[in-house]
């Protein structure tokens, strides 16, 4: 590779890194196989795989959804099917904009205080999976209400007509028309999830941890765990004397995990529009 004066200090230097996308997956699909996926990291991270860091985020990623999801739902259906219009309910819907806009830092510190110091769960998976979905319930909650309030209300009006309950209607019509719509918020949010470094690294994340690969459930709730966005971040910047391809599969791993439960949850919400009936 040619070597440039890019600095204009009479020394030549290697030109700074191509951000071709192309070029990005070519580093890193060279170095992609099953082993460098289920194995440990060797030689202080030098070489092996990353099974310990895909784990852990999988971990990290399903149980931050499974908190977030469900009170989110919860949250947003109240907001939009219950509540009076009032000066309260008002403040709520404008904390809740202003929460998905906080920057993931805040939610760190906010997950390093409540969680793993007041509430006493230490730096461990659940600290870390909490944080994430504090992080992540603004944005579920915004979304889900726009899915809500695109249901038209002839339906809500119809079903009350022949006598269904409130909440009657919410399950039966609302929340059913309105799945594709909660299903992207909830996509956006694991992409977000996958890739945050800063709270789960004030709140479970370790820079190393053995385990043997292939094994699903090496880790516990209260373990601390590695995460491929902090494992990047260490490999990149922290370790020395690393194969260039290393960084680069590893990300290619990380984005080819999003991409896949994105895959996954999209067919599913294709799946349910053709249902609709509207």
């Amino acid at each position: 590779m040619r070597q440039v004066d890019f600095h204009g200090d009479g020394v030549c230097h290697d030109p700074p890194l191509n951000p071709d996308c192309g070029l990005f997956v070519y580093q890193g699909v060279a170095i992609l196989s099953l082993d460098f996926i289920m194995e440990s990291p060797k030689r202080g991270m030098r070489e092996g795989g990353l099974w310990p860091a895909f784990l852990g985020t999988v971990y990290l990623v399903i149980i931050s959804l499974m908190v977030a999801a469900p009170i989110a739902v919860m949250a947003a259906v109240y907001l939009n099917e219950y509540a009076k219009d009032n000066w309260l309910i008002r403040i709520i819907n404008l904390a809740v904009i202003n929460l998905a806009g906080v920057p993931s830092i805040v939610h760190a510190l906010f997950g390093l205080g409540a969680f793993v110091l007041f509430a006493g769960m230490g730096k461990s998976i659940l600290a870390a999976s909490l944080t994430l979905a504090i992080m992540t319930l603004p944005v579920i909650i915004a979304s889900t209400k726009e899915a809500l309030s695109a249901v038209p209300t002839t339906f809500r009006e119809a079903c009350w007509n022949v006598g269904a309950t409130r909440w009657q209607t919410i399950k039966g019509i609302v929340l059913p028309n309105s799945i594709t719509g909660i299903l992207t918020g909830i996509i956006l949010q694991v992409s977000r999830a996958a890739g945050e470094t800063a709270p789960i690294m004030f709140t479970g994340a370790v820079f190393y941890k053995k385990i043997t690969g292939g094994d699903l459930f090496a880790y516990g709730l209260n373990d601390q765990c590695m995460a491929l966005s902090m494992h990047l971040y260490t490999i990149s910047t922290q370790v020395p004397d690393v194969p260039e391809a290393l960084p680069y599969g590893t990300a290619v791993v990380l984005l080819l995990t999003v991409l896949l439960v994105n895959v996954i949850s999209i067919t599913l919400r294709v799946y349910l529009r053709t249902r609709k009936k509207w």
